[in-house]
């Protein structure tokens, strides 16, 4: 009998994970490097892609969702059951880190994304002049943020470098909500 199998299915949760974040933050390549690790070439995404990332048997569906001004009111759609927002920042990008505190805000007040965690990934910190990830938690005042647990993670997604951290934190963040 068959009466086993249908059991089989539900032996992990998925996890959903929404990657957001400004037009060439770094989210498709950084995506990549937790499917793959390695770098694929991107062109601006157009709608999202769509990933299951598994780390430590902890299964997390990630959707990477275009970041062009024209499709950021459609990020909305993707909010339901989101359990981790992470958020994609070009640390060298200074002239558009006020729409990215925008745009963090207006998630963090939506009714859909109240329960989410959120992981912020300062990118590109490998290029000259970036601003450190202490500047740019000054700058989005992630002090001030209390109903959601979060943490601020310097990276390179081009090398992978800080990313493995980023999500050994939203790891541990499993199960203790």
């Amino acid at each position: 009998s068959n009466l086993f199998l249908p059991s089989l299915l539900f032996v992990y949760a998925e996890h959903k994970v929404i990657i957001v974040g400004l037009d060439n933050a770094g989210k498709t390549t950084i995506l990549y490097q937790f499917l793959m690790n390695e770098v694929v070439h991107t062109s601006p995404t157009i709608g999202s892609n769509v990933e299951e990332i598994v780390v430590k048997n902890t299964h997390f569906l990630m959707w990477d969702i275009g970041g062009q001004e024209s499709l950021r009111s459609s990020w909305n759609t993707y909010y339901s059951n989101t359990e981790f927002i992470i958020l994609v920042v070009d640390s060298i990008d200074r002239e558009r880190l006020s729409i990215t505190k925008e745009e963090l805000y207006r998630m963090l007040a939506h009714e859909d994304l109240r329960k989410a965690a959120v992981l912020i990934f300062a990118n590109k910190q490998d290029m000259k002049g970036c601003m450190t990830a202490a500047e740019i938690s000054t700058y989005l005042t992630l002090s001030s943020i209390k109903d959601h647990p979060w943490h601020i993670q310097s990276c390179c997604a081009l090398t992978g470098e800080g990313l493995c951290q980023g999500l050994e934190w939203m790891t541990s963040r499993i199960g203790v909500r």
